[in-house]
């Protein structure tokens, strides 16, 4: 098994890699003990067939550099193939700055052509592979050296199946001329925004029942603190405070050290010191947030006017949609994008791309009483209506 573990030898297998049209990547990391992930692996295959043509590269590898890496990933001949590749991207963004182009995510692909929400890699390497999947080394500790034969075997199988997978995923993407489906798919995985969390916007990633915003203004100014504290010392957020406790926080408007000890939810460690300080600076910050800078919250379902009758057509229109594509009905549109379409909202992602060609051109017609919908047997039809 070929284990890189030198400059030298992993700029030489990407200088071989360019000069094919495409290289699959994986990475295997870590991130419960740090608020980054710490890279620990990454696999690489050209194409071809069995392990020949794959490597494992050890960044932990005493003066390794992945610079040559990053190379081929800024070449815009090679196809960067990935699966799932979210976290993946983050990674590299966060280390060097860049993302990868041009960019294949299969388990988008894999969305497109019908295999269902977020197929997974084992459901894909045995429907399209054909081929079992050995998932044993799935929680490893990556960080360990040396590493075993099983978990190098696990790690190579993440990048000599995909190769398989993707031929396969592009081909049926040329054949139905879905390719700039996937193409407007992965631009927010293009998006350097992507992987940047801004403290100041935090506050949105916490699932909370009090939309008061006098409430959501310590909710942010909490959350706030706490990204930029878990960013500053890498270290995960809920080892600052979870958000359980940032909503009992945000509810019981802690102003001493002393109610600080009265928490339920609240740390031992994050009664003292730094953290307690800027828990205590950040409620005294919401509680006094004037009237014109509180959050304003989106307009949930029930401040929407919904026409529930347009609504469940839009419903009935999807289901038609989605069987006629052989494609997910939540990837064409969600219900929030049904209910926002049935107020008369037009700015609906399900309206734009893609998308509106599939049903949002239908949709805003349903609406505007230009077509309506009849049953032939088992199926949905759409009939024009006379003015």
């Amino acid at each position: 098994m070929n284990i890189i573990t030198s400059t030298d030898d992993l700029a030489a297998f990407c200088k071989a890699a360019a000069a094919h049209p495409y290289v699959t990547v994986d990475t295997e990391f870590l991130r419960e003990r740090t608020y980054y992930s710490k890279l620990c692996l990454v696999q690489l295959a050209m194409p071809g067939k069995g392990d020949d043509t794959a490597v494992l590269v050890d960044p932990l590898a005493d003066g390794l550099s992945l610079e040559p890496l990053y190379e081929l990933f800024r070449d815009t001949n090679v196809v960067k193939v990935f699966h799932a590749a979210r976290q993946d991207l983050e990674i590299f963004y966060v280390d060097a700055g860049l993302i990868p182009v041009p960019l294949f995510d299969t388990q988008v692909a894999a969305m497109v052509c019908g295999f269902g929400e977020q197929a997974g890699y084992e459901t894909l390497v045995r429907k399209i592979a054909k081929q079992p999947l050995d998932k044993s080394s799935r929680f490893t500790d990556w960080s360990r050296r040396p590493l075993s034969e099983a978990q190098m075997s696990y790690a190579l199988a993440d990048v000599t199946h995909l190769r398989q997978i993707y031929e396969f995923l592009a081909r049926k993407l040329e054949e139905t001329g879905r390719a700039k489906w996937v193409a407007e798919e992965v631009q927010i995985l293009n998006d350097p925004a992507t992987y940047v969390v801004d403290p100041d916007e935090a506050w949105r990633r916490v699932k909370t029942r009090n939309p008061s915003p006098k409430f959501l203004a310590i909710v942010r100014e909490l959350a706030r603190f706490r990204e930029s504290y878990a960013q500053s010392r890498n270290i995960p957020r809920s080892r600052v405070f979870k958000d359980d406790a940032l909503t009992e926080l945000a509810s019981t408007k802690p102003m001493t050290p002393q109610d600080l000890g009265r928490s339920r939810l609240l740390l031992r460690e994050a009664r003292k010191g730094d953290i307690a300080e800027g828990i205590l600076a950040a409620v005294k910050d919401g509680v006094n947030c004037p009237p014109d800078k509180l959050p304003k919250t989106g307009q949930g379902r029930d401040k929407l006017q919904v026409n529930p009758a347009l609504a469940d057509l839009l419903r009935v229109l999807l289901k038609a949609k989605t069987e006629e594509y052989g494609v997910a009905s939540k990837l064409i549109a969600s219900a929030a994008d049904l209910d926002a379409i049935a107020a008369g909202k037009r700015d609906a992602v399900a309206l734009k791309g893609w998308r509106a060609d599939v049903f949002g051109q239908d949709a805003m017609r349903l609406c505007n009483g230009e077509i309506g919908l009849a049953t032939r047997g088992q199926n949905i039809r759409i009939i024009e209506l006379d003015d």
